[in-house]
């Protein structure tokens, strides 16, 4: 790994990692250079570089992949150094290679130290003779499918099929009975050989209810090494992680600094410079929350800095890219073991395009907003205090989001005094972010962050499974709710007049009598059932007169700063933060983070029950990966039919009901549209 004084940094990324890299760079004097596919060309990253080269098409092994593309465009524009981000060549030993060739410097670790963790099964090996402890499993070389599940048999179900070359959650699955176990192998490669060009696979027990912490390690090349504390990052669906936080909660001082330890051991063990993630899995099956048995085995290594880095910065109070473009230009660590403390508690909540209720399929288009009102949410006030709130965001309002990258939009940080404090500002700072044209997560984000279980720390790898019921438990809005949307949609309409002549108003106005409207509410935007609730009043100056069902309620409505009103029912005064969608519909926050969305339903059809369809239509935009059955073949309901992938995970179409399938519109490679017919089936009598 070259090393040397450099004055200008090629960011080799995209989104959020690339904007926040750049940051620091420029903070440190560094002029800055961004790289960019056809489908980023007025990417956020590319707007804030200094200097930006287009390095190819959309799809990422056509440019961001693209090992030649990079190093062009780093002898193109002068730089003299790469930092790779996370993800795409982050951990690619040819690329550091590659970039030693040219004399181009890696911000990150030696293409040795990458080749020794980035195959799974030696770096197991490797571990297992620098006394880390291992999660039984099975990380040989014969790949043969009998053999894989023989060893699957000898483990135990259920065990984790991971991609020996891997990360990310790709080609990963858990196999509960050998009845599945060869379905599962055959995604788990293909994902795996899509994303890394490598279909190998290893085998691990899987524990029921693990931990997943991490340590940050940071090497230097005088032989220096430091731990930055732990991260708790157990809340992930799909092997993804959701939300994480440091320290992490119930860690001992001893069993902090054991696992600190064995972090810097193995970071060693294998020559390793920079900044990187040694993973563990903690056995959280004894002992209560605060009191955990100490039993930690080894995961993974990740040659590079992780997403969720900013957790730790927010503790430490250390810049952590800062730190790898010094080690990258050949200084010392900046800070000696027992110089570095914890101070508070920190969360970080990932933003995605995608629809949790539908499986989480990612989810494109433009956002036709993306602002955070702070103010709004009642944080303004601790800017200058210790709680601070933190936003690293690749889109702006007015930027498309692409089928062909990964889904996170952005990362929200929150910090606190401690783990209470942070979590109430996350909750706020959850509320204070409004993201319109795109759908995300946030929602379930907010229910993740206020869940009793959540709250009280108790956490484990299938949290989101095993909270599954309440977590997505379809809550009726309350009296309460209803009036206030009813209030919001008044006030709008109040505001939507054309001129200041009474004909032109849309408020319920009429002459020499009362105010009156009605407006009717419903909770899932396809549901055929309304909640009508007639509004009146005397005069603009007047509170309305709201009448939901049987109950009436006298209301009124004061706007606030930012997004924030003040709803006032029968003299209960609440603030929320409120937001009228361009899909007609209203987003109610109140300060605990808890949200509310409910629709104006401005059409008087009854849409009835819908008959199972003939055809199905593509969730998201995407490939077609497989077809699962033959055009004219009799299947059963919930019977796999095609294989899609998009933004690098593969989503399993199912049959709707008994019938059959007609015949495909597209085959194994074909790039389909959202909404695309994908085929004509035909259902039972």
């Amino acid at each position: 790994m070259t090393t040397a004084r450099f004055d200008t940094l090629l960011v080799a990324n995209r989104g959020e990692i690339a904007c926040r890299v750049m940051r620091t760079a420029r903070r440190m004097g560094l002029r800055t250079v961004a790289v960019y596919s056809d489908a980023d060309a007025s990417a956020r990253h590319v707007r804030e570089a200094d200097e930006a080269i287009r390095i190819g098409p959309a799809a990422a092994r056509d440019s961001y992949l693209n090992v030649e593309a990079v190093v062009e465009a780093a002898q193109r524009s002068g730089a003299g150094a790469i930092h790779p981000g996370y993800g795409f060549l982050s951990e690619n030993g040819a690329f550091v290679e590659a970039l030693d060739a040219a004399g181009i410097v890696f911000v990150g670790p030696p293409a040795a130290a990458i080749a020794a963790m980035g195959d799974k099964s030696a770096a197991k090996a490797r571990m297992a003779n620098a006394g880390v402890p291992l999660v039984p499993g099975y990380h040989g070389h014969d790949q043969d499918d009998a053999l894989l599940r023989s060893e699957a048999d000898k483990i135990g179900y259920p065990v984790l099929l991971k991609a020996s070359a891997g990360g990310g959650g790709k080609g990963m699955r858990v196999v509960e009975s050998g009845a599945d176990f060869q379905a599962a192998l055959d995604g788990c490669r293909r994902e795996s050989q899509a994303a890394f060009n490598d279909a190998r696979m290893l085998i691990e027990k899987y524990l029921t209810q693990p931990r997943h912490v991490e340590v940050q390690v940071f090497c230097d090349s005088h032989g220096n090494g430091v731990y930055l504390f732990e991260r708790d990052c157990s809340v992930q669906r799909r092997h993804q992680k959701v939300l994480e936080e440091a320290p992490a909660p119930g860690m001992t001082a001893e069993l902090r600094r054991e696992m600190g330890e064995a972090a810097v051991r193995a970071a060693k063990e294998i020559g390793y410079v920079g900044a990187g993630t040694v993973e563990f899995l903690l056995d959280s099956s004894q002992g209560s929350s605060q009191e955990r048995d100490g039993a930690f085995y080894f995961m993974e290594m990740n040659t590079r800095l992780q997403v969720e880095h900013p957790v730790t910065e927010m503790i430490t109070g250390q810049d952590l890219v800062e730190w790898q473009l010094r080690v990258a230009m050949g200084e010392t660590l900046p800070l000696k073991q027992d110089e570095l403390t914890i101070s508070g508690h920190s969360f970080e909540a990932r933003l995605y395009a995608e629809d949790p209720l539908q499986d989480f399929l990612p989810a494109t288009g433009t956002l036709t907003r993306f602002a955070m009102d702070l103010a709004g949410a009642g944080l303004s006030s601790y800017e200058k205090g210790r709680a601070r709130v933190r936003l690293d965001s690749g889109v702006e309002s007015g930027d498309a989001v692409s089928m062909h990258y990964d889904p996170m939009l952005a990362k929200l940080i929150a910090h606190g005094d401690d783990r209470d404090q942070a979590l109430a500002t996350l909750n706020r700072a959850l509320a204070a972010l409004d993201v319109q044209g795109v759908v995300t997560n946030r929602a379930f984000l907010q229910r993740l962050a206020t869940h009793p279980a959540f709250k009280a720390a108790e956490l484990d790898t299938r949290f989101i499974e095993r909270h599954h019921a309440t977590l997505f438990a379809a809550e009726h809005p309350t009296t309460e709710e209803y009036a206030s949307a009813a209030l919001i949609a008044l006030d709008q309409l109040g505001h939507e007049r054309e001129s200041d002549s009474p004909w032109d108003r849309h408020d319920g106005f009429r002459l020499n009598a009362p105010h009156g409207i009605r407006i009717a509410l419903c909770d899932r935007q396809d549901e055929t059932s309304t909640i009508v609730v007639e509004g009146t009043r005397e005069s603009d100056a007047a509170p309305w007169c709201l009448t939901i069902g049987s109950e009436t309620l006298t209301a009124s409505l004061q706007p606030l700063e930012g997004d924030a009103v003040a709803i006032t029912l029968d003299g209960h005064r609440r603030r929320l933060q409120a937001r009228l969608e361009g899909d007609n519909s209203i987003v109610m926050v109140d300060p605990r983070g808890e949200s509310r969305r409910l629709w104006r339903r401005i059409d008087a059809i009854d849409h009835g029950h819908h008959e199972v369809e003939s055809t199905l239509t593509a969730p998201m935009h995407g490939t077609v990966v497989a077809l699962l059955v033959e055009a004219g073949q009799k299947v059963e309901k919930g019977m796999p039919l095609m294989v899609m992938e998009a933004m690098k995970m593969e989503h399993t179409l199912t049959a709707p009901a008994d019938g059959q399938v007609e015949s495909f519109h597209f085959a194994a490679g074909d790039t389909v549209g959202q909404g695309d017919v994908l085929l004509e089936f035909t259902p039972d009598e």
